[in-house]
């Protein structure tokens, strides 16, 4: 099944650009999703259990390296990618 998954980041700390910065690298350097990035979200497009095995490993990652923040997620049961609707 395909899904869909916007994220956002906010890092509870005065130095949270770094943060961000290096969470949506991550997210698009991983070759099992499709992402795209704006300036308030990221969007994960592909295999559900991708999706999710990206997300619980960057989340994971993220809580255990940069300490108290909040990621906020909503989640598609469709993929509704760009590159899917052309």
């Amino acid at each position: 099944m395909k899904i869909s998954l916007e994220i956002s980041l906010y890092p509870l700390d005065t130095n949270f650009l770094p943060i961000i910065q290096d969470i949506v690298q991550r997210l698009n350097s991983d070759d099992r999703i499709e992402c795209l990035t704006n300036t308030m979200s990221t969007q994960i497009f592909g295999e559900y259990d991708s999706v999710m095995a990206v997300l619980n490993e960057t989340v994971k990652h993220s809580f255990s390296t940069y300490g108290k923040q909040v990621f906020v997620a909503k989640f598609l049961n469709s993929d509704v990618s760009p590159s899917n609707n052309q």
